[in-house]
């Protein structure tokens, strides 16, 4: 699949692009059921809500499943899904590859116990010669705000922030003057299953807590363009896939 000129704007412009009904029902489904299988024995590497606010309590749910490309044929399929490609050939304007180092993870907000997720750009986990990276965002099932939808802040890639717009976790600051106005600006868009959000790295996004009874499960990974490097000697330099 490529995307349109519009579309293509459209992520310049905002730094998030939804698309909807893109990967098959059948491999979400086959996805959905091998998440689950780990989620439920709590199959390492994987981070608890503990772990995420580093409480010291015996909360042990589920946050997220870490580095699932290996764990899986049906993640490592939805990974280098081959309709994915052409899109991020046109965004990045070059060869991409697939990042293993981080957001190779399949998340989740589990009933009652999930927490929710501050203010952000995913840029703080990582460590390459440039900003320029895109995650691709999965829904398995259907997301709204009630189960903890992801929102945007339209635009946010493009901003000088400065530092002390966030908190020594790199949380963007929802009490801080300048940031009360930056985020009156947030948006959302319901998802179902099969439906697809790219976002790159420095777009302002968080998620609500789950208040529902039944959990979200989401699939995410990232991508960079072949030029963007890894710092040496960094949690980011570690083998990855060239997907083409």
């Amino acid at each position: 699949m490529k995307l349109t000129q519009e579309q293509i704007e459209q992520f310049n412009q905002n730094g998030f692009l939804v698309i909807k009904d893109f990967a098959p029902h059948d491999l979400c489904e086959k996805i959905l059921e091998k998440a689950k299988y780990h989620l439920e024995n709590k199959i390492k590497p994987i981070e608890t809500e503990s772990e995420y606010l580093e409480a010291n309590d015996e909360t042990n749910t589920v946050r997220r499943l870490r580095q699932v490309y290996q764990r899986e044929d049906v993640f490592k399929q939805w990974m280098t899904y081959k309709e994915t490609l052409p899109m991020l050939q046109q965004l990045f304007g070059e060869e991409v590859v697939l990042t293993l180092a981080h957001h190779n993870s399949i998340m989740t907000k589990m009933p009652k116990d999930s927490s929710r997720t501050s203010w952000h750009q995913d840029r703080r986990y990582w460590h390459f010669e440039n900003n320029d990276l895109i995650s691709i965002w999965l829904s398995l099932d259907d997301e709204f705000i009630e189960n903890g939808l992801l929102e945007f802040i339209p635009g946010s890639h493009k901003l000088s922030l400065d530092k002390d717009q966030f908190d020594e976790k790199s949380n963007f600051l929802d009490e801080h003057p300048k940031n009360i106005e930056i985020i009156k600006n947030r948006v959302h868009t319901n998802l179902k299953r099969g439906d697809i959000v790219l976002f790159h790295c420095k777009t302002l996004h968080h998620a609500g807590k789950n208040i529902t009874d039944k959990p979200k499960i989401s699939f995410v990974y990232t991508t960079r363009a072949s030029s963007n490097k890894p710092l040496k000697n960094t949690r980011s330099d570690v083998a990855e896939v060239v997907l083409g």
